[in-house]
């Protein structure tokens, strides 16, 4: 079998799209191996992620010979190889359990991910705990004076490193609409959005004091409107009148740890596709 391919794509519904879209494949010896689909009835769009094995054909050339169709029906699209690792810029500040959770999970080969850097507003030792072996490691501190060089220089490893995604992996501070807009569609954030009016230090403490039965983490694309891009994806846990704020802390991280982890999966794999401020993902 050949290396196989996702192909994604979006575009104003119509008729036979996805007739023309497997008919093309066919016709050029592909197997579809995966596919999906969503009518946004609402919106009057149409998505569609197919993986196939390309057979004896390129990606190249299925990528010209593509073209001509997807012009006609104007679809934003993308063809790329399924199984290759992606290129990933990890940020961090103190809090290290979803850097530490995505590394484990890269290192056991659950995570389609090439770690390329880790930029942290804090020196190595702040994050001791957390192995991080020979990736490459940039300790680039940040004041309200110097925020702008430092985002520069952030910018600068994201190029040199041919980051495809950035990970705010618990990265505590808020980037600027400059920095925003430079990552967009490839940054993703996450955060303890089911504790609504809670915003601030000490949110779990917050919920508990306000007796909360429910948290919970949503991962999302970074915008330049805070904590609202387009979410990936989200998880909750009941609590119960027992759990004190140490408790309600120890859960909250396992669950921003696998809200997050399953979100850059679902984005390595080429499962998320944008439909304005929200998202269509496709599950597998």
């Amino acid at each position: 079998m050949s290396e196989p391919l996702v192909l994604t794509l979006s575009c104003t519904d119509r008729p036979g799209i996805t007739a023309r879209v497997s008919s093309f494949l066919f016709e050029r010896g592909g197997n579809i191996l995966e596919a999906q689909q969503f009518n946004d009835r609402l919106s009057d769009a149409f998505f569609m992620r197919v993986e196939f094995d390309p057979g004896v054909s390129t990606r190249d050339a299925i990528r010209n010979e593509f073209a001509p169709l997807a012009a006609e029906y104007a679809m934003d699209w993308k063809l790329a190889l399924r199984d290759r690792p992606r290129r990933v810029m990890l940020m961090v500040s103190k809090f290290d359990h979803c850097l530490a959770d995505l590394l484990y999970r890269w290192r056991i080969g659950e995570m389609p991910m090439e770690p390329v850097a880790i930029v942290s507003n804090h020196p190595r030792e702040a994050i001791e705990h957390t192995h991080l072996g020979d990736i490459p490691f940039h300790h680039f501190p940040i004041s309200r004076d110097t925020k702008a060089s430092q985002e520069s220089q952030v910018r600068t490893v994201a190029e040199e490193s041919g980051a495809e995604l950035v990970v705010l992996a618990r990265y505590m501070q808020i980037l600027s609409d400059e920095q925003a807009a430079f990552f967009a569609g490839r940054c993703i954030n996450i955060h303890h959005s089911f504790l609504p009016g809670f915003k601030g230090a000490k949110p779990y403490h917050q919920a508990y004091e306000r007796g909360v039965k429910m948290i919970g983490a949503s991962a999302h694309y970074v915008t330049t409107d805070l904590d609202e891009g387009p979410i990936i994806h989200q998880d909750a846990e009941s609590i119960g009148h027992a759990d004190t704020p140490d408790e309600l802390v120890r859960k909250g991280r396992d669950i921003e740890s696998r809200v997050l982890a399953e979100a850059v999966r679902l984005h390595l794999e080429e499962r998320v596709l944008l439909n304005g401020q929200r998202t269509v993902v496709f599950k597998g």
